[in-house]
């Protein structure tokens, strides 16, 4: 996939190294918690990612995001698509590096994410965003998903339903 800017290219393990470095600031566990992963800790991670879900009812469906003017891999975005009640629902996230934040890179990045799954069989895309992180609700908000009354673990349930 890409963007303006970007290439969303699909996660391989061969990444770790350079994603470590990418996602090493603290402060970017504020509201997801937990401690930055070391390049083997996270090569390992994306090893069980790249495998594949144990469940072959869902998918697990992974990118890094790749800043084409500045040939660096910037963050990843990501989408869990399995079956709900009313057909296929996709679940993303997404994180981007502290150097990159503040340009449009999420929201761009995000934005792109959610056009290539309306155009597959995904009738519904959510995103689960900390009551108080601001800028993931713009980038929620960006990509067309609006705040729901429900909360997951803490967290306010974003949607966005695709029109056929």
């Amino acid at each position: 996939m890409s963007t303006r800017r970007l290439d969303l290219l699909p996660l391989h393990v061969e990444h770790a190294e350079e994603m470590a470095a990418v996602l090493s600031d603290p402060a970017l566990h504020t509201f997801i918690g937990d401690t930055p992963d070391t390049p083997e800790a996270l090569r390992s991670r994306y090893q069980r990612m790249t495998a594949g879900s144990p469940d072959p009812a869902v998918s697990w469906l992974n990118w890094v995001i790749r800043h084409r003017d500045e040939s660096c891999l910037t963050g990843t975005v990501q989408a869990t698509v399995g079956p709900s009640g009313h057909g296929l629902i996709a679940e993303i996230a997404w994180v981007v590096g502290t150097p990159w934040q503040g340009r449009g890179i999420a929201s761009e990045a995000v934005r792109g994410l959610v056009d290539w799954l309306s155009r597959q069989p995904v009738q519904t895309v959510i995103a689960h965003i900390h009551p108080e992180h601001r800028a993931s609700a713009a980038v929620a908000t960006a990509a067309g998903l609006t705040p729901t009354d429900e909360l997951h673990e803490g967290e306010i349930r974003w949607q966005r339903s695709i029109r056929r």
